[in-house]
């Protein structure tokens, strides 16, 4: 039960982190953090780079923008546990 209280109150945070002027900017920028494709700020979600399931927080440096191919790639991983997809990112560039 306490993790369900963890994870809830985390997803609570960074919905009100997404209604700040940080968010905002971040999102401005139109750039995604894991494969640095240029977007429309409408097109990019928030990640957790090390996601609330494996104990991250809703903390602004572990919350980037992201793609949704790579934030739905992603999914609940760490970043190291899909290194082999970003390293293919960066070999077609």
């Amino acid at each position: 039960m306490i993790y369900d209280e963890i994870i809830s109150r985390e997803k609570q945070k960074a919905r009100l982190l997404r209604k700040t002027a940080w968010w905002k900017n971040k999102c401005s920028r139109g750039i995604c953090y894991y494969c640095e494709k240029s977007l429309p700020p409408n097109e990019l979600t928030m990640d957790h780079i090390i996601p609330v399931s494996k104990g991250g927080q809703s903390l602004k440096n572990n919350i980037v923008t992201s793609c949704k191919e790579c934030n739905n790639k992603k999914n609940h991983q760490m970043t190291y546990e899909w290194e082999d997809y970003m390293n293919s990112l960066k070999l077609d560039k």
